[in-house]
């Protein structure tokens, strides 16, 4: 067990509440909400989903749509023409490898096989194939973005880990039972307080981290 992370947990529970799973999406709409998600708010990417959803009520219509097409419907969600070609060819890959677009499977199959078959689609990174794991089935698989790779690196929980190996490290150390809380309360905190330029003082966690000092000189680790 992971002392320091346990703490983190606990005080992140306190400040913002422990988070319960609640599945929202089916697992091909999260992956595409997703693959939206990317660079931009998640403002914009929902409002691209929505559209997405209108013009394609089911996902084989956007099959046979072309790549110009998606990118005028997306387009609110910025960088129209990868996130297009990403969608496409990843419906497609799975088209192929399935022969339908159901993903409900990825639920009653081991963690790691689920993993392997959505990181093997083109585009599907490990922070994309995560959420899809964990919010559409509640399996404590951690996605890492970049809130949450900024305020576990100045916790010093993964060193100098880029965040391909940060999932990795986190994914050891954080109790199954709160993959989904940790991942929720720690983006909260990116947002709010661990900000690229943070607000030590205003931070729970200042006591036990290793950062808090070197930003601000005056602030020291009390626990």
């Amino acid at each position: 067990m992971n002392v320091k992370v346990i703490r983190v947990i606990e005080l992140l529970n306190r400040e913002y509440g422990e988070k319960k799973w609640k599945k929202k999406f089916d697992p091909l709409d999260q992956l595409v909400l997703t693959i939206l998600s990317q660079n931009t708010s998640d403002r914009n990417s929902y409002s691209a989903f929505s559209n997405l959803k209108r013009k394609y009520p089911v996902w084989e219509d956007l099959i046979g749509a072309s790549e110009e097409e998606i990118a005028e419907v997306i387009r609110i969600g910025g960088l129209g023409n990868i996130k297009a070609k990403r969608i496409k060819g990843t419906l497609v890959a799975i088209m192929e490898k399935r022969r339908n677009l159901d993903l409900s499977y990825l639920k009653e199959i081991p963690t790691e096989e689920a993993l392997s078959f959505l990181t093997k689609l083109k585009g599907v990174g490990p922070k994309t194939a995560a959420c899809v794991l964990l919010f559409s089935f509640g399996k404590p698989v951690l996605p890492v973005d970049t809130h949450i790779h900024r305020v576990s690196k100045r916790l010093s929980l993964i060193g100098n880990a880029d965040r391909l190996k940060a999932h990795k490290i986190l994914q050891k150390i954080v109790p199954e039972e709160q993959v989904y809380s940790f991942h929720i309360n720690m983006i909260e905190h990116g947002r709010r307080i661990c900000k690229p330029k943070p607000k030590c003082p205003k931070c729970v966690l200042n006591g036990i981290c290793d950062s808090a000092s070197r930003f601000y000189p005056e602030l020291g680790k009390t626990e």
